[in-house]
C-alpha cells in the first residue's frame, strides 16, 4: 500500500490541474495484485461550462479573422499549471499550425505546437455547431500518430469558453521526435457529447449502518454508502459503486450532498474519487462537517457522466513539427550527484533544459524507489521554480522531477547557479513484530493504545454489518500514520483493506482498515508499515555553480 500513498501524493502535488485516475490502468493493476494510481496524470476535464476573460478588444475581430483570433486567444486559464508553455507563448515562441477540420458538427483546430527534448505540446480548440447543448466532450481516442502509423498517447485538458462557444485545450506527451523535423498527425476519434445524469438516493446519514441502493441503470448496478467519524467534528462519506457495464468505470461518478436550500454542500477536504476496489467497485471518499451532512433536509444524489450522443468520425490534422523554435537555450548536463539520506543508489543523473521546462532525471537501483520528500523547487540564481515528481511508466528505475520554466532567461541558464531544494520529508518504515491485541470485539467501539518506536497510537475497533473496522490515530503530528495492518493465519498474512486514501504529508494520520466477514471475539493485528512526518526538513543539492 506504500505505492498507493506515493501515487496519491504525486497526483496532489504535481504541477497540473486536479486529476482523476486512469481507470483502465488501475483495473489492470488490480488483476496483477498491485493497486496504484495512474503513472501519468490524466487531467480533469471540467464538467461545467465556464466563462473566461478574453483579451480586450477581440469580440468583433474574432468573428471576421479566424487566424488572428486563434493566435490571440487567452490561454492563461488552460495553462495555469503549464507556466512554461504560457511563458513561451508570451515570448512568441512555438510553431504556428492553424489547421482545421470540420466533421459531424465539430471543428477541430490545432493552433500552436511546442516540441523540444522534453515533450510535445499542442494547443487546440474544438468548436461544436450552435445547436450543441452538452456540458462536456470526451473521445474514444485522442493522440498523435507518427509516420509509421504508431499511435502516441498523452494527457489532455480542455475548458469551455462561453464567449467563443468552443473548448480550448491542450494535448501533451513525453514523446519527442528523434529528428529536428517530423511528420505527425493529431487525431480525435468519435466525439461524445456529455451531460450529467442525476438520480436521488434515499441515504440517511444519521444511520451508521452500511446502506445499499439498487440503481440498475446506465451500466450502474448498485451504490453502497457508509460514514466514518473523523476528528474535529468531521465525517467521511464513503461510497462504493458497482457496475454492470465495465465502460462506466471510465466515467466520473460521484455522490452529491445537497442542503435544504437545494445547494451543494461543500467538502471540508479535497475529495478522492475513483479508487478501484478488489472486486471492481469504484470507491470515493468525501469529508464534510458532521453538522452540515446530518442537518435536517439534507438530500443525496448520484451524479454521473452520461453520453447524450456520439459524433462518429475521425478528426485528423497532419502537421510537420519542428524543434527549431525551441532549440535556442536547450541543453543537457550529466551531473551524477547522489541524493543524500535517501535509499541507497538514488542519484540525480541528468538535467534537461528547454525554454519551457527543466527536468531532473533520477536513477535508482530499485524499481519505483521511494524518494522521501514531498515538495521540490529549483533555485536558479535566486528565482524559485515549483516542481513535482513523476514516475516513468516505461522505466521503473528512473524518476523525474519536472519544473515549468518561467521568469528565467533560458539562454543564460547554463551560466546560472542551479540548486535543487527538497522539502518536507516523509519516511516509510517497517512495522515491528509486537502484536496489538484486540479483545471483546463487538459492535460497541473499544479503544486501546500501543507504541511503535517513539510514537503512541490509539486504536479504536468495532464491528459493523459483520465486518471488523480497525482505526488508528496519534496526537503526535510527526507520526504520519499506519499504512496497513494484518493478522496471521498460521504463517500467512491477511491484510486489512484500507478505507482512507492517504495523502502523504497532509497532517492527517488517521487510518482505517476493514476486515470482511469477521466472526471472532479476539484478534492480534500487526503494523505492516507506517510513516513519519517532518515538514520542516530541507535538503539543498547544488547542481551547477554558474559562471
Amino acid at each position: 500500500m506504500e505505492r498507493i500513498e506515493k501515487k496519491l501524493n504525486n497526483e496532489m502535488k504535481a504541477d497540473h490541474n486536479m486529476s482523476y485516475p486512469d481507470f483502465d490502468q488501475m483495473w489492470n493493476s488490480i488483476q496483477q495484485d498491485k493497486l496504484k494510481i495512474a503513472d501519468e496524470p490524466i487531467e480533469l476535464r471540467p464538467r461545467k461550462r465556464k466563462r473566461f476573460v478574453l483579451v480586450a478588444g477581440l469580440a468583433v475581430a474574432l468573428m471576421a479573422t479566424p487566424v488572428y483570433a486563434a493566435l490571440n486567444y487567452d490561454w492563461s486559464n488552460i495553462l495555469s499549471y503549464r507556466a512554461g508553455i504560457q511563458s513561451a507563448l508570451e515570448q512568441g515562441l512555438g510553431q504556428t499550425i492553424e489547421q482545421s477540420v470540420t466533421k459531424e458538427g465539430f471543428t477541430l483546430t490545432v493552433h500552436t505546437a511546442f516540441i523540444d527534448d522534453n515533450r510535445t505540446f499542442l494547443l487546440y480548440s474544438l468548436k461544436p455547431e450552435a445547436s450543441w447543448d452538452g456540458n462536456n466532450v470526451s473521445f474514444d481516442q485522442i493522440g498523435l500518430q507518427d509516420s509509421n502509423g504508431d499511435f502516441i498517447k498523452g494527457n489532455y485538458s480542455h475548458r469551455w469558453n462561453e464567449d467563443l462557444g468552443l473548448f480550448q485545450g491542450y494535448f501533451e506527451t513525453d514523446w519527442v521526435a528523434d529528428d529536428q523535423k517530423s511528420d505527425i498527425k493529431f487525431l480525435m476519434k468519435n466525439i461524445h457529447s456529455i451531460g450529467d445524469e442525476e438520480l436521488p438516493i434515499p441515504y440517511n446519514p444519521n444511520d451508521s449502518h452500511t446502506q445499499n441502493f439498487a440503481i440498475q441503470k446506465d451500466g450502474i448496478g448498485n451504490v453502497i454508502l457508509q460514514t466514518f467519524e473523523q476528528s474535529e467534528g468531521k465525517v467521511m462519506l464513503q461510497s462504493a459503486v458497482k457496475f454492470t457495464d465495465s465502460e462506466m468505470k471510465n466515467k466520473w461518478v460521484r455522490i452529491k450532498a445537497i442542503d435544504d436550500k437545494n445547494q451543494p454542500i461543500k467538502e471540508e477536504e479535497t475529495p478522492v474519487f475513483g479508487t478501484p476496489g478488489a472486486t471492481g467497485e469504484y470507491f470515493s471518499q468525501q469529508i464534510f462537517t458532521s453538522h452540515n451532512l446530518r442537518a435536517k433536509g439534507t438530500k443525496f444524489q448520484l451524479t454521473y457522466e452520461h453520453t447524450l450522443n456520439i459524433a462518429k468520425d475521425s478528426w485528423n490534422i497532419e502537421m510537420k513539427l519542428s524543434k527549431e523554435e525551441l532549440k535556442k537555450g536547450s541543453f543537457k548536463k550529466v551531473v551524477n550527484i547522489p541524493l543524500e539520506n535517501a535509499s541507497e543508489g538514488i542519484k540525480i543523473h541528468e538535467m534537461k533544459v528547454t525554454p519551457t521546462q527543466v527536468r531532473l532525471i533520477l536513477t535508482h537501483k530499485e524499481k519505483y524507489a521511494y524518494i522521501p520528500y514531498i515538495d521540490y523547487q529549483l533555485d536558479i540564481g535566486g528565482v524559485f521554480l515549483d516542481g513535482g515528481r513523476w514516475d516513468i511508466e516505461k522505466d521503473p528505475y528512473k524518476t523525474e522531477l519536472r519544473f515549468e520554466l518561467t521568469g528565467v532567461d533560458v539562454s543564460s541558464l547554463s551560466n546560472q547557479s542551479v540548486t535543487l531544494v527538497a522539502k518536507h520529508r516523509v519516511d516509510v518504515k517497517d512495522g515491528d513484530q509486537q502484536p496489538i491485541r484486540l479483545t471483546d470485539i463487538s459492535e460497541k467501539p473499544q479503544s486501546k493504545t500501543s507504541t511503535i518506536g517513539e510514537y503512541s497510537i490509539t486504536w479504536t475497533y468495532y464491528k459493523k454489518d459483520s465486518n471488523l473496522y480497525v482505526e488508528s490515530f496519534s496526537t503526535d503530528p510527526t507520526f504520519g500514520g499506519v499504512s496497513q495492518t494484518y493478522y496471521l493465519d498460521h504463517k500467512d498474512r491477511n491484510y486489512g483493506m484500507p478505507l482512507i486514501a492517504k495523502i502523504l504529508g497532509n497532517g492527517n494520520n488517521k487510518h482505517v482498515d476493514e476486515y470482511k466477514n469477521f466472526k471472532d471475539k479476539e484478534l492480534d493485528i500487526y503494523i505492516w508499515k507506517y510513516t513519519t512526518n517532518d515538514p520542516d526538513a530541507e535538503l539543498r543539492v547544488p547542481l551547477t555553480s554558474g559562471k
